[in-house]
């Protein structure tokens, strides 16, 4: 199966979790390509000043990959730093928030995989 870039769904979600302003979520893939052990497979743009509020992962994994850009990532309470390249990894009953504070877009991978 091949999906060209135009047949990808792409949604705005505003106020994400409670963050700042809108992120554009570019669909991957939905969860019956991926066996129903994934929700999420996309690509989100995050523009500068705009962020994900923070919330808690119950029964599922979410992984960051970072594509371009950098992060203000707060991992389950501990603020970091990030850029292109990095990834990061949400378990379980643990949280987190990401925001863009660079003066681009923040371009990321997420995939958010169901614990069996």
């Amino acid at each position: 199966m091949i999906k060209k870039k135009a047949e990808l769904r792409e949604v705005i979600n505003e106020n994400m979790r409670g963050g700042n302003g809108n992120i554009i979520i570019t669909h991957i893939a939905d969860a019956s390509e991926m066996y129903e052990k994934s929700r999420l497979f996309a690509k989100l743009t995050i523009k500068p000043g705009c962020s994900i509020g923070y919330h808690l992962h119950e029964n599922e994994t979410e992984i960051f990959h970072i594509l371009s850009g950098t992060a203000l990532y707060d991992d389950n309470g501990t603020p970091i730093e990030l850029s292109a390249g990095d990834v990061m990894i949400t378990p379980a009953g643990c949280g987190h928030s990401i925001a863009n504070n660079g003066d681009t877009d923040l371009t990321l991978t997420a995939l958010i995989v169901l614990k069996s």
